[in-house]
């Protein structure tokens, strides 16, 4: 029996990214959230439904189209919505990717990590085919997070252990939003979890912006940090300066 076609449900493409890993990269959003961040600058990638749908080879295409700007660090990034509700798709065009020899980052919350079967046996294939994550940890405390985003984090702190354990390079970001995930004993205890992983090569503070508002607005869906501004810059310091005191390798 012939074996059926994997497609992903597409939302858009950037062709020069330089903020989503290594070097200069071609993102690939993907289309599809099970969480719902309070801050999220994306609601229009939530819905699964697509009426881009591409094949792996399509999307590597596109891609490739671009790799003489790459250099030496750059490649693809797949990103969403969440990356790894399409882990199927996302496996197969990252092990075409590497076939070729191109750079591959995966950006993820890792919501969906389970040890569970069939997803954990999946997601270690994907591993072997990914050079580098993008982990976003929301909040290192379960309720808060959960508070944050509709769902717990044990999972999400699992998969970080995991991704330790297997020693697969992670880039650990956190959303700082005034009021919600810039309390400094949460960071401080972001900041004792993380020094018990031994892969992280790097930890970004991500300011909190509400330029995806009219998003919610154009979609009908309320958004709740109305009247919440973008952190200082010393409260943006203070969180870098937390979250890297220790000895984590650059």
């Amino acid at each position: 029996m012939e074996k059926k076609e994997i497609l992903g449900r597409i939302h858009s493409f950037e062709s020069f990214g330089s903020v989503d890993g290594p070097g200069i990269r071609f993102i690939i959003f993907l289309k599809g959230c099970t969480m719902r961040c309070r801050y999220c600058h994306n609601p229009d990638t939530w819905d699964t439904q697509s009426d881009d749908l591409c094949t792996p080879d399509e999307v590597l295409a596109k891609a490739l189209n671009y790799r003489s700007y790459w250099g030496k660090d750059g490649g693809i990034t797949v990103s969403g919505g969440e990356a790894l509700i399409q882990i199927d798709f996302v496996i197969e065009l990252f092990r075409k990717a590497k076939a070729l020899g191109v750079n591959t980052c995966l950006d993820t919350a890792a919501q969906p990590f389970t040890r569970r079967e069939p997803f954990f046996s999946k997601f270690e294939e994907l591993m072997r085919y990914t050079d580098l994550i993008l982990f976003d940890i929301k909040h290192i405390d379960s309720h808060e997070h959960k508070q944050l985003t509709g769902w717990g984090n044990e999972n999400i702190l699992d998969c970080a252990r995991y991704l330790s354990d297997i020693n697969k390079p992670v880039w650990i970001r956190h959303v700082l939003v005034p009021g919600l995930t810039d309390n400094d004993d949460a960071l401080l205890r972001l900041h004792e979890f993380l020094t018990t992983l031994r892969n992280v090569k790097r930890i970004e503070v991500l300011p909190y912006h509400s330029l995806g508002v009219f998003k919610w607005k154009k979609l009908g869906i309320p958004y709740t940090l109305d009247g919440v501004s973008p952190p200082t810059k010393e409260r943006i310091q203070n969180a870098q300066r937390i979250l890297n005191c220790q000895d984590l390798e650059n």
